[in-house]
């Protein structure tokens, strides 16, 4: 198949310094569509991806899966995009079409693997998947999405992994009007859950270990915020002083947005019973105590991503609820700087790499 050589940023192995790269991607067949990349997010998972601290990491990696960018070409067989298209890219690039998770729409879940946008294999089982941290991508016109008009487009990228790890979950576990919502966690998900659930109407707190972000999850939209670090008295920490003990039984259902080791335990008892605790983060592995989940019929499950059809509902969601990313903007060539800032927390919420102006 004729392939296209394009300018990337790689890291070449892991824990390598990002450098400037040329990869091969495929010319365009019959439906597919070649895209120029404008803007994309850096996501904590393209660290871990490219310092293989997952390990299977396949160098030389190209990472990025929040992808916005302007078709330049399209297939001939292709009926769905045109060019001059603004659309974007998420963390899949196709899947087996076939089994049955593919058939529901949820595709992230394919039981032959789906293709992600890097650190992956195109259906050949052979061909490495290079992202969006490029300046060009060829893509299956099935698993291109269209970026509403009116969002920002460097805010738009991110909303493509951390907009719908956030609103998959909200969305199927019912979130409405009225009722009390506990994000944990605000980072570049986090950050996102608080938009997202506040436009569902519900009445959101953060909860943060962090008493610094205050200010800025009520600039989000929060209706409340705990710091969940306990208050030391001479005698100890009283239960007034403790925001567990303080909040117990509060909330109708908890998005942990995590990805560092904390207790489990101490939020789920911070639910009504009946109520859910949804996981997106993967820390390491933390014990459950079955107490909390059996003695108020209380749940815990997690959640990845979402299917190319409930991914564009979110972003038609977030249109017209006016919701984007809060980014920072970088050049390509502070990635390195980035992925250093993003591991330190210093980012509000997410980088976004410019490659609009990259020469």
């Amino acid at each position: 198949m004729p392939t296209l050589p394009t300018h990337a940023y790689a890291v070449l192995t892991p824990n390598g310094p990002f450098v400037r790269h040329v990869v091969e991607r495929r010319s365009p067949g019959p439906r597919d569509v070649s895209i120029d990349v404008l803007y994309c997010g850096i996501c904590h998972s393209d660290i871990h991806q490219a310092r293989d601290e997952w390990g299977g990491g396949i160098f030389p990696m190209v990472p990025g899966h929040e992808i916005v960018g302007k078709v330049s070409g399209v297939g001939a067989a292709v009926t769905k995009w045109r060019a001059g298209d603004v659309v974007g890219v998420g963390c899949m690039v196709d899947s087996c079409r076939t089994c049955e998770a593919c058939g529901d729409g949820e595709e992230q879940f394919c039981a032959n693997k789906p293709s992600f946008t890097y650190n992956s294999f195109e259906r050949d089982g052979k061909t490495p998947t290079y992202g969006g941290y490029s300046a060009r991508m060829t893509v299956n016109e099935d698993f291109v999405l269209r970026i509403p008009a009116g969002l920002p487009l460097e805010g738009a990228a991110p909303l493509l992994c951390a907009g719908i790890t956030t609103y998959s979950p909200l969305k199927r576990y019912g979130v409405k009007k009225g009722q009390e919502i506990g994000i944990v966690g605000l980072g570049g998900l986090g950050h996102m859950g608080v938009k997202i659930a506040k436009a569902m109407g519900a009445r959101v707190t953060v909860l943060s270990h962090s008493p610094s972000k205050r200010a800025d999850a009520f600039r989000l939209g929060a209706d409340d915020f705990i710091a969940t670090k306990s208050v030391k008295s001479e005698g100890g920490t009283s239960e007034e002083a403790d925001p567990f003990a303080r909040n117990a039984g509060r909330f109708d259902f908890l998005l942990d947005t995590v990805s560092a080791t904390h207790d489990y335990n101490a939020y789920l008892r911070l639910l009504k019973r009946d109520c859910t605790m949804v996981l997106v983060g993967i820390p390491d592995p933390t014990p459950v105590d079955a107490s909390a989940l059996v003695m108020r019929r209380r749940k815990l499950a997690g959640s990845l991503i979402g299917g190319i059809r409930e991914t564009q509902e979110m972003l038609d969601f977030c249109a017209a609820a006016g919701i984007s990313a809060d980014v920072e903007v970088v050049s390509p060539e502070r990635i390195d700087e980035a992925f250093e800032r993003t591991v330190k927390s210093d980012v509000r919420y997410r980088f976004v790499i410019d490659f609009a102006q990259s020469a």
